[in-house]
């Protein structure tokens, strides 16, 4: 049985506190006889909008979320408290390891209505990350390149159960529905309640998926010849034409009004405004409604938004722009790129583009490189 423990705030400022170190979990609240929670009163929790501690012996977890006078804040070790696949695996090569983060949600949030991307859009109750893109790229001689989603049938990325796999930093994060958080946090009721985004406004799913998103897969055939994607095992040709059938972000496109989430698969429901995870793309909402602090918005790896276009920001696999070069291969958020971080034509021609040598690409040297080649990495000789 997990030992899950919850610490929650009650209306009258009256905090209630399960502590794991006394014998059998054994606890009083305010003078009352000593009782335990177990794991299975998880589920009748419901107000985790006040502070709480989760610690599950069993796998580790060690969660704890208080509250001041205007932010939540989260201090985790990034553990999942529930099963997972196994790890490392033949499509994921990592090892699940503590993180130990810390997280700074706006108690108060902010409604802006104007779309910020942001490459981790919110965090799970339980302290593990949302992060629906991938940084793994198709990448064609004739320019094109396509960022490849997680759930596809393409390319093996290793996901659980969870629709989850782990990074090479031991962080294991959640690319879709989170399966065992929806059902350990399932209250009965149609919204589960699975976390928060760095905007501060809540993360749910809702069990009947009567709220659909808003994005639709374009028509036409994608573009490009001698595609191919590589990491360091291995390095596969890809076909990359055919229609628009969800392998890669730009696959699809926003379209205002075709259903009930906006870009951000946001909702306003009875007058609050919240994140819906979806079973159907974009799963988990890849950009922002609502004010981040400048601390939160660099390490949730959050920036400008990207107007009406698709969620990678440019439809049907169109030659990048340093912005999205930078979304798609910078994996250590320095705005720059490493030839180690560079993919495909970019990687093979890295010195044409960095004039300094300094082995770094920079947006001024990607864009006098581009503009003198036609504004594309150069094809392969």
């Amino acid at each position: 049985m997990k030992n899950i423990f919850i610490m929650g705030v009650f209306a009258m400022g009256i905090l209630v506190s399960c502590n794991s170190q006394k014998k059998n979990g054994d606890h009083t609240h305010d003078g009352s006889e000593p009782h335990s929670h177990a794991s299975e009163n998880l589920a009748n929790v419901n107000d985790y909008f006040g502070a709480y501690e989760l610690v599950d012996e069993s796998y580790g977890t060690k969660t704890k979320v208080t509250l001041t006078a205007t932010e939540r804040v989260m201090v985790t070790n990034a553990l999942p408290n529930h099963k997972t696949g196994e790890f490392p695996n033949p499509g994921n090569p990592n090892a699940i390891s503590a993180q130990n983060r810390t997280y700074n949600f706006p108690l108060h949030p902010k409604y802006i209505g104007n779309a910020t991307w942001a490459r981790e859009p919110g965090v799970a109750l339980n302290g593990i990350k949302f992060e629906p893109g991938t940084a793994e790229v198709v990448a064609c001689e004739t320019g094109e390149s396509y960022r490849v989603e997680a759930l596809q049938d393409v390319i093996d990325l290793g996901l659980d159960f969870n629709h989850a796999h782990v990074q090479p930093t031991g962080a294991y994060h959640y690319h879709g529905t989170p399966t065992s958080v929806i059902n350990d946090f399932d209250t009965g009721e149609d919204l589960v309640h699975v976390g928060f985004a760095h905007d501060g406004f809540p993360m749910y799913y809702s069990k009947s998926g009567k709220y659909k998103p808003s994005f639709k897969a374009l028509d036409g055939d994608r573009e490009g010849e001698d595609c191919s994607y590589e990491n360091p095992h291995q390095s596969i040709d890809i076909s990359v034409g055919g229609h628009h059938d969800g392998t890669y972000t730009s696959d699809f496109e926003y379209v205002e009004g075709s259903g009930d989430l906006d870009e951000c698969n946001g909702i306003t429901i009875e007058g609050k405004y919240m994140y819906l995870v979806t079973n159907e793309f974009p799963y988990i909402g890849r950009c922002l409604m609502g004010a981040v602090s400048q601390k939160e918005g660099r390490a949730a790896g959050i920036g400008q938004g990207r107007g009406g276009q698709g969620p990678n920001g440019r439809p049907g696999g169109k030659r990048p722009s340093f912005d999205e070069i930078i979304e798609m291969m910078d994996a250590n958020s320095d705005n720059k790129i490493s030839k180690t971080e560079a993919k495909g034509p970019l990687n093979e021609n890295f010195e044409d583009f960095d004039k300094n040598k300094d082995g770094f690409l920079t947006k001024e040297e990607f864009e006098n490189e581009g503009n003198r080649k036609g504004n594309r990495p150069p094809k392969n000789n």
